[in-house]
């Protein structure tokens, strides 16, 4: 074999190892472009928690749809119960994410959630808070016994705060002292705002409700032992996903570190 013949066959050989190579996969040009691609046109319906709108809102749902252009992300937020009841009864929704184990479990038990997707994501405090120029004399939960006006808190019968309440003040043998004084609102947002604009002395929220809030001060976390579980808060898929790709891809995008990132920023905890 003459020398130029040779070269040729060189060529060739390495011409086809890269056709092949290519392929294969061993070139990976524009992989997320196409990721992103495929799910062009495509709906997240997520039905979350009150306590979760400001960082949604303001963060993670344009960062997602910064990274998916294609992809729009509709929110409804509402107490973690009325979600329940709104998911039972139809509402569209891909993604649910509850500010307790309750409503997320009782879904699950009705077949309605993808188990398979159903994830401890995030720890939150229950809080004592008063207007932030309040000057009463109130320094512990002991001290709602005290209290003359109303003390807001979420209604236990829908809303995880509420509950979350009604079991600390329960525990602390002091929920016969307060009933009376109580002032429900319908989910924790509201029970911020009724405390925020004064029509409340006090109220018991979430520590992340409470430092979105420059109308508010917080006074104490829930004593140690006051509450029978961690606030946890669940994320998962629906069954009747629609578009359970995305649904995917969102859920991915939330255990990415720079979506943790701002959870911790507005004051969440990772759950581990």
């Amino acid at each position: 074999m003459n020398k130029k013949i040779l070269v040729m066959v060189m060529i060739a050989i390495v011409a086809v190892v890269s056709i092949g190579s290519c392929s294969a996969g061993w070139f990976d040009f524009g992989s997320n472009d196409a990721n992103n691609t495929t799910l062009e046109g495509q709906e997240i319906n997520l039905a979350a928690a009150a306590s979760l709108k400001n960082v949604y809102d303001e963060k993670l749902i344009p960062m997602f749809q910064e990274k998916y252009p294609g992809v729009i992300v509709t929110p409804t937020y509402a107490s973690s119960g009325d979600l329940q009841t709104q998911i039972e009864n139809g509402l569209k929704a891909d993604v649910f994410m509850s500010a307790a184990n309750k409503q997320m479990n009782a879904l699950v038990e009705e077949d309605l959630i993808d188990n398979s997707t159903n994830l401890q994501f995030l720890e939150n405090k229950v809080v004592l808070i008063v207007p932030a120029d309040s000057n009463s004399n109130i320094s512990s939960f002991d001290d709602l016994k005290n209290v003359s006006g109303n003390i807001a808190i979420g209604d236990p019968e829908s809303v995880p705060a509420g509950q979350y309440a009604k079991e600390a003040l329960t525990n602390l043998g002091i929920w016969s002292d307060v009933e009376s004084k109580l002032s429900l609102g319908t989910d924790v947002t509201a029970v911020l705002n009724q405390v925020a604009q004064g029509s409340a002395d006090c109220g018991i929220v979430y520590s992340t409700d409470a430092k979105s809030s420059e109308d508010v001060k917080v006074i104490c976390e829930a004593p140690e032992g006051s509450l029978n579980t961690s606030v946890i808060y669940p994320v998962a898929i629906l069954k009747n996903s629609t578009d359970s790709d995305a649904a995917q891809e969102f859920m991915n995008f939330l255990q990415t570190k720079e979506a943790k990132d701002v959870f911790v920023e507005y004051g969440f905890t990772i759950h581990e």
